[in-house]
């Protein structure tokens, strides 16, 4: 499948879920295992955006990874799993509370993590720097939403992931899903979500194909996947579009 169009697209993602079946699945196994020794953890990525953002990190091969809010580790250790499957990049995580600290992987871990508690408002900003891609689950309320489209955005050239967003159509008022949405409008910037809310027909395609390809095998209950993927250049702003290179490997 074409893999020429801007940012994320649907044809994309289906020829990422083919070129790593194989991978996909063992990664899928491997989570499942480390959900099911780690019973009290809660999980916040569906299955769905769980495997798209693994195989963006296959496909991308970033060198630098930055997830603001981790949780119990969850999405931490899809994240990990990417980069240790392509053998190269480190992942740097900022939270709040340090739970991510006792449930992720060792091995995972060894030699391509970093954990930074404390509130990204407020931490020095080096490890924002440089960064490919971004993954952001943290605070939702469109305060904190504003705090990155205004302060962090400018200085990316980077893919991006936001979780949350459309678990309705439409984002609610006053939420951080409402602020992104806004901006992602106002820079014409195009994004791509699989979320069953939002994107049916997206949805309903991937479900397929997942079955297709035999990946289809639940790791987690949850059926909403309402992240979010785009790819961000520094030079746009309030006024200016998105447009410009495809996306595209870092390396």
């Amino acid at each position: 499948m074409e893999r020429t169009a801007n940012q994320v697209t649907l044809d994309l993602v289906c020829s990422l879920y083919a070129e790593h079946a194989d991978a996909l699945r063992a990664a899928k196994d491997a989570q499942r295992a480390h959900r099911r020794a780690h019973p009290a953890m809660k999980t916040q990525l569906d299955d769905v955006e769980a495997e798209i953002t693994y195989l963006l990190l296959r496909y991308l091969r970033p060198e630098k990874v930055v997830e603001i809010g981790s949780l119990h580790g969850w999405s931490t250790s899809w994240l990990l799993r990417a980069l240790a499957d392509n053998g190269t990049g480190r992942l740097t995580t900022v939270d709040l509370v340090g739970n991510a600290t006792r449930t992720v992987p060792p091995a995972l871990a060894k030699g391509r993590w970093e954990f930074r508690q404390g509130d990204a408002r407020t931490l020095a900003g080096d490890w924002l720097s440089d960064v490919d891609y971004l993954f952001i689950d943290a605070d939702h309320g469109a305060r904190f939403a504003r705090w990155y489209l205004s302060a962090v955005f400018p200085e990316l050239d980077a893919a991006v992931s936001v979780h949350d967003v459309f678990h309705r159509a439409t984002p609610l008022p006053f939420t951080e899903g409402a602020e992104v949405v806004r901006w992602l409008e106002k820079t014409q910037t195009p994004y791509f979500t699989a979320a069953r809310a939002r994107a049916k027909h997206a949805y309903a395609r991937l479900t397929e194909l997942r079955r297709e390809l035999g990946v289809d095998a639940a790791v987690h209950p949850g059926r909403d996947n309402p992240m979010i993927y785009f790819r961000i250049h520094r030079s746009v702003d309030a006024g200016e579009t998105a447009g410009g290179p495809e996306l595209a490997p870092f390396r």
